[in-house]
């Protein structure tokens, strides 16, 4: 069951990776304003907001991969970056999208209860 958890967990850390690739990168470009249908105008004007906000989608990532680089003593660091995705994932849920709930919080969620149970 640890493995299937950490794969999981893998899962959710390659989505805040993407993540961060969008919002740091793609966020003005016509990929990016597509996914999270901006004008170009809007896009300019809160690109660095995004930026930073895929900065921290980012540091979310690496705390993931970090808890699973340490291997079975990892299992706090990833119960609290997971802790860390849901919370987030809620936030977003509420202030900007439900769809966040899907994307981001459902799949920590289901990480964070395959972790528990292993």
């Amino acid at each position: 069951m640890i493995l299937v958890a950490n794969v999981m967990i893998g899962l959710v850390a390659l989505l805040h990776v993407c993540f961060l690739v969008l919002e740091m990168f793609l966020w003005g470009k016509p990929f990016g304003r597509k996914t999270f249908k901006l004008t170009p105008e809007f896009a300019k004007a809160s690109k660095s907001l995004a930026a930073n906000q895929g900065l921290y989608n980012g540091f979310l990532a690496a705390g993931l991969v970090w808890g699973l680089w340490l291997g079975p003593a990892g299992r706090d660091v990833k119960l609290f970056f997971l802790c860390c995705v849901v919370a987030a994932g809620l936030y977003g849920a509420y202030s900007v999208s439900h769809k966040i709930l899907l994307v981001q919080a459902l799949p920590a969620i289901v990480a964070l209860g395959l972790l528990l149970i292993a």
